[in-house]
Order: structure tokens, then sequence, then C-alpha cells
């Protein structure tokens, strides 16, 4: 392996749950990881395992050419880009950002113009799946924008994911993301329902979940959650807040569309309920709870 003081020095801003997985997986790979987030916390995390803190999006931008963006929403990533003390604040900005974030589809497409207007190339490489199954190269890598960046920034995709699919133009990415979290969503509620149902009807939990993982009504979330949801272990790995917010980007896109998803509305009111009883910070996999206090139960 090279010398430390010869690799790429990769930037990274978000190292939250998801951004510290693809830290490991980038230091893994060889490369430098120089890191920031608001949470002071994390970032002495990123030190522990052997990557370098930064001052902020601007000082990030100074010591990378390449920097990865792993936050909540696409205003918040605006932000750090365009905002005081960004990205692009620097004196000499990035040539890549990979923009990881479940965003907004036409606040992105925008944003990609507004960089490629200062010569920044734009990806919106959103990842499905959990920050566990990113931290072991599970994820899917669904990428959008100009074909020459996704070559040149095909190695760090790589290096953090074994399935990686370019799908379009910028904003291909987040519009594959949400369609793709419906589906993974309305699976993982119909499993806690079924649950929940099994439950009521006096069946034998644990043994109907391996049932269910041998039926046509197999799903992965049944591997990924089934588990989680029999033991009321919701330590997170991906967060119902987080899901809600996925959700309610869903409906505006499909309102903008004229598109009704009866099923994500129902999905949503779930949701917000949910974190009203004050279940938003943990794992998606406690949307199980909400179900059963409909039936009376805590």
């Amino acid at each position: 392996m090279a010398d430390v003081n010869e690799r790429e020095r990769i930037g990274l801003i978000g190292v939250g749950l998801v951004g510290t997985a693809l830290a490991e997986n980038l230091l893994a790979a060889g490369f430098q990881v120089v890191g920031y987030d608001i949470v002071p916390e994390q970032c002495r995390r990123l030190e522990e395992l052997g990557g370098e803190a930064a001052s902020g999006p601007a000082d990030v931008a100074r010591r990378c050419r390449r920097v990865v963006l792993s936050l909540m929403t696409t205003e918040i990533v605006c932000e750090v880009v365009e905002g005081s003390g960004g990205l692009l604040d620097a004196g000499s900005p990035p040539t890549h950002v990979i923009d990881t974030t479940t965003g907004d589809p036409d606040a992105t497409m925008a944003l990609a113009e507004r960089l490629a207007a200062r010569n920044v190339a734009y990806l919106d490489a959103t990842l499905s799946g959990s920050s566990r199954m990113i931290r072991e190269r599970r994820g899917v890598f669904m990428v959008g924008g100009e074909p020459a960046a996704f070559d040149a920034c095909r190695d760090l995709l790589d290096a953090t994911a074994e399935k990686v699919f370019y799908l379009g133009p910028a904003g291909s990415g987040a519009k594959g993301k949400l369609a793709s979290n419906l589906i993974l969503g309305l699976n993982r509620a119909a499993l806690a329902e079924g649950l929940v149902f099994a439950e009521a009807l006096g069946l034998d939990l644990p043994a109907f979940l391996e049932l269910l993982k041998q039926s046509p009504a197999r799903s992965a979330q049944m591997d990924a959650k089934g588990d989680k949801m029999l033991s009321d272990e919701f330590t997170p790995q991906s967060r119902i807040a987080q899901h809600h917010k996925d959700v309610s980007l869903m409906l505006e896109q499909a309102v903008k569309r004229g598109q009704e998803l009866p099923l994500s509305q129902t999905h949503l009111e779930l949701l917000a309920c949910a974190i009203a009883a004050g279940d938003g910070e943990l794992d998606t996999a406690a949307v199980i709870r909400e179900i059963r206090r409909r039936g009376g139960r805590p």
C-alpha cells in the first residue's frame, strides 16, 4: 500500500450513520478521508477511525479535489456547497461533488446546473440500504450526472458499494432513490402489519417469520428488519424521522406530476404518528410499535 502521504484525500461532509460507513469503506480502500460534521463528536469519531477532521466545508474543499456529501436534505446540501464558508468559498473549489443525500430531484438538477457554471462536476449518487448494509458494501448506488463525471468518480463508488447503476443526467439518482424507497418503505410497513396481525391471531412469531421467508410473500426487509421487529431492538441503522422526510418528498414530487400515491399517503400518516409518539429517532423497524399501538398495545 502507498505511503499515507501519497494517498488521495477525499472530502466527506456529514459523518452520521451513513457518512461514517462511507468513511470506513474509503479508508479501507486506501484513501485518506478529510471530514466535517456540525456535531463535534462525529468529527472525533472520524479521527478515531483514522480520518482527519476539518474546520468546515471550505476547509474540506481546500484540501480535497473530490468531496462526498452525506446530508439530510437538499436545502442543507445547497447551504454546505454555496453558503458562507461552503465548498465554493474555498479559493479553489473541488472538481467533483458526489452527493449521496436523498433529496429533491428538481432542486438537485438546479444545483447541478449552477455547479457546472463554476466548472464543478456534480453527481447525485444516492444509496439504497441501511448504514449497516453500506458498511458491508451491500448498498446500491443510483447515480445521476454527466457520464464523464461518473467515470471520473467510479473508483470512489466502487470502493463503497459492490453495485453501482448509472441512471442518466443529474437528478436521476434522486428520482431513482425516491421510487426505490417508496417500495422499500411499504415492504417494511407491510411486514410490520403482517407480524402484528399474526400476533393478534395467536401465531408464534419467530416461526411465522421463518415461514414468510420461504413463501411468495418474502422480501429483503424480512432479513433486514424481521428480527429487530420481533426483539424490539431498534438501535438505528436508518431512522423513522428520516424516512418520513423521504416519503414527504415522494408525495411532493407525485403532486407535481399529477400522480396519486394512496399507499404512500397512508404510510406518511403512520410515520407521522410514530414520530409524535416519540419514535422518530428509532430504527425504521420501529414502525411496528405504531401498528401495535393501534391495537391498544404499547
